[in-house]
C-alpha cells in the first residue's frame, strides 16, 4: 500500500536556509494492517503524512502509494485515500447529513450512491439521530466521528488519521477505537499518527518511532517493548532530593535505573523482588508500584523526556 525508500522532506525557512524535516526514511505498509507513526513534536510525522497523502511533494528518495507515483498520479491516489486531519474542518454552515453528502459529490459519485453511503456512515458513526443537526451543536466526540465518517465516503483503500482522538475524553476515545478496529477488520488499511501510547498499543499492528526526522525503532508494539524495555517496572518514591542518592544503593537491582524528580524507575523482570531487596538494604520508600512495561517506556527511552516545542 505504501513503499518509501530514502524519503526526504526539506523546507525553505524565512532566513533562506533549508530545514530537513524528514531525513531519509524507509517505510512499508501492508494491505489490511494498522500502521502507526509515533514521535514527539518536530519528529517529522506530519510531514511524512502529508507526503503520503500526496499533497506535499517529496524532496528526495522514492515514494509509491497504491503502486503509483504521487508526482505523476496525485489525483488518482487522492481519489482512493481517506484523510482525517488533526483538526476538524467540517462545514459549520451545513448540517451533519449535508457535510457528508456534499463531500461525497466532490468525488463525482452519483447522487443516489452518495445518499446511500451517507445513511450507512451515519449509522457507523452513531450519528443517525443527528443527521439534521448543525455541526456547532455536536460534542467534540461527535465532530470527530463525523470527520472520520466523511473520510470514508469514497470507500478508500487507505485511511490516513492524524492524531484521531486528540482532545477527546476517555469515553469518546474508546468509541472511536472500536470504530477504527471495525474498519481494519473490514479490510481498510489504516495509517495513524498519535501521541497516545495506549492508542498505538490498542490499534497498531506495527509502528515506527520517529525522532528528529529519522526512524529510531520499528516493529509490533509488544516486540518493541520486549526489545527496548523489561517485563516490569518498579516505581519507588522517596523524599524530595533523595532519589539520586538512593539510585546508587539499588542501581544493581535492575537492568536500568532512571532517576526522576519524584521517583525512581527500576527496569526489571521481577518488580516484587526489587521491592524486597530495596527493603533489605534498609531503604523505606514512601510509596511503591510494580507495573508492566508499556510502549510509553519505550517511547521515552528512545526519544527522551525533554519537552520539544
Amino acid at each position: 500500500m505504501i513503499t518509501a525508500r530514502g524519503l526526504r522532506k526539506k523546507f525553505r525557512q524565512n532566513s533562506g536556509e533549508s530545514f530537513e524535516a524528514v531525513k531519509g526514511i524507509d517505510l512499508d505498509v501492508r494491505k489490511g494492517e494498522a500502521f502507526g507513526l509515533l514521535g514527539p513534536n518536530g519528529a517529522g510525522k506530519s510531514s511524512t503524512m502529508r507526503m503520503v497523502a500526496s499533497v506535499s511533494p517529496i524532496s528526495g528518495g522514492e515514494l509509491r502509494i497504491l503502486g503509483m507515483d504521487p508526482a505523476v498520479d496525485g489525483p488518482a491516489i487522492r481519489g482512493r485515500l481517506g484523510v482525517c486531519p488533526q483538526e476538524d474542518n467540517l462545514d459549520q454552515e451545513l448540517n451533519v447529513f449535508d457535510n457528508l453528502y456534499i463531500y461525497g459529490r466532490y468525488f463525482g459519485l452519483p447522487k443516489q450512491v452518495v445518499r446511500e453511503r451517507v445513511v450507512e456512515l451515519l449509522e457507523f458513526a452513531k450519528l443517525t439521530e443527528k443527521a439534521k443537526s448543525k455541526v456547532e451543536e455536536l460534542s467534540g466526540g461527535m465532530k470527530r466521528r463525523l470527520t472520520i465518517a466523511r473520510s470514508l465516503i469514497n470507500r478508500p483503500d487507505l485511511l490516513l488519521l492524524d492524531e484521531p482522538t486528540t482532545g477527546l475524553d476517555p469515553q469518546a476515545r474508546h468509541v472511536l477505537w472500536d470504530q477504527l478496529f471495525r474498519l481494519k477488520h473490514a479490510g481498510v488499511t489504516l495509517v495513524l499518527s498519535t501521541h497516545y501510547m495506549d492508542e498505538a498499543e490498542q490499534l497498531c499492528d506495527r509502528l515506527v518511532v520517529m525522532d528528529k526526522g529519522v526512524i529510531v525503532a520499528e516493529g509490533a508494539p509488544l516486540d518493541l517493548i520486549r526489545t527496548h524495555s523489561t517485563r516490569e517496572v518498579a516505581e519507588l518514591r522517596f523524599g524530595a532530593g533523595e532519589h539520586a542518592d538512593h539510585a546508587e544503593v539499588i542501581g544493581d537491582l535492575g537492568e536500568r535505573v532512571e532517576v526522576l524528580p519524584d521517583r525512581l524507575l527500576v527496569y526489571t523482570h521481577d518488580g516484587e523482588e526489587v521491592l524486597a531487596k530495596t527493603h533489605e538494604r534498609g531503604l523505606q520508600p514512601l510509596a511503591t508500584l510494580v507495573r508492566r512495561s508499556t510502549l510509553e517506556d519505550v517511547f521515552l527511552r528512545l526519544t527522551g523526556r525533554t519537552l520539544v516545542d
